[in-house]
C-alpha cells in the first residue's frame, strides 16, 4: 500500500476510534490482518464461548479458523446436520461470551450500518452476546451515515446476493433495486449509534480491504 495511504488511514482509523470511544464502544487499529488476528485473540479468555455471524473478513483475517482451532467453546452452525441442529447453535449464539462479525460501513463519526437477510446477525450485534468483536477493514470506512447505508446498499448487499447465487435485481445489476423479492437480503436494517453496555462492541479496524 501507498506510504501516504497508510499514513492517511492511520489518521483517519484514530479519528474514528475516538468517536466509537464517545458512543461507548471501545476501537483499536491493526496495519496488517496478522497483527488483527493478534489483537483479536488477545480480546478473547481461552475456555470462553464463541459464534460468528456470516463475514468475510474474520475468516480473511483467520479468525475463525483460530477459534476452531483454539481452546474455545464455538457455536458453529456449519458444523450442524439438520435444520433443528442449526437453529439450535443459532439460538445459543445469544447466550454466547463473543460474537464475531463485521459490518457493512461505518461512518466516520462511528455509526455502523448493517443489513441482513434472516437477521441472526443484526439480532446478536443488537442484543444478547456479552460482547460483540467486529473487524472492519478500511475499505468499509465512509464519511457519514448516509454514504454508509449507501455503501451497504449498493455495494455490500450486491456482492453478497452474487456470492450466494440469489435472484435479486442488485445480483445482476450490481446495484440496489429496493425489491421486494423473496431472495433479498435488504430484510433488516441495523443502525448502531451508542452501545448502551460500555465496551460490549469491540472493533478492530484494520488497514486492508476486508470483505465488501
Amino acid at each position: 500500500m501507498n506510504e501516504n495511504r497508510v499514513k492517511r488511514n492511520a489518521m483517519l482509523g484514530e479519528r474514528v476510534i475516538k468517536n466509537l470511544e464517545t458512543r461507548n464502544m471501545e476501537g483499536f487499529y491493526a496495519e496488517t490482518k496478522e497483527e488483527a488476528l493478534k489483537i483479536a485473540l488477545g480480546l478473547i479468555p481461552e475456555g470462553a464461548s464463541v459464534a460468528w455471524g456470516g463475514s468475510m473478513s474474520i475468516q480473511e483475517i483467520g479468525l475463525k479458523e483460530a477459534v476452531c482451532q483454539g481452546g474455545y467453546k464455538a457455536y458453529n452452525r456449519e458444523d450442524a446436520k439438520t435444520p433443528e441442529e442449526k437453529r439450535a447453535i443459532e439460538l445459543a449464539t445469544y447466550d454466547c461470551d463473543y460474537f464475531l462479525t463485521s459490518a457493512n460501513a461505518v461512518s466516520e463519526d462511528g455509526v455502523l450500518v448493517n443489513i441482513d437477510g434472516n437477521a441472526n446477525r443484526v439480532s446478536a450485534i443488537a442484543y444478547g452476546p456479552r460482547h460483540v468483536l467486529m473487524i472492519i477493514g478500511m475499505n468499509k470506512v465512509v464519511k457519514n451515515i448516509d454514504t454508509a447505508v449507501s455503501r451497504a446498499r449498493n455495494e455490500a448487499a450486491p456482492i453478497n446476493a452474487q456470492r450466494f447465487g440469489l435472484d435479486t435485481p442488485c445480483s445482476g445489476s450490481g446495484a440496489c433495486f429496493d425489491c421486494k423479492m423473496p431472495d433479498t437480503i435488504c430484510c433488516q436494517f441495523l443502525i448502531t449509534r451508542y452501545s448502551k453496555h460500555a465496551g460490549r462492541i469491540k472493533i478492530i479496524l484494520v488497514n486492508e480491504d476486508l470483505g465488501f
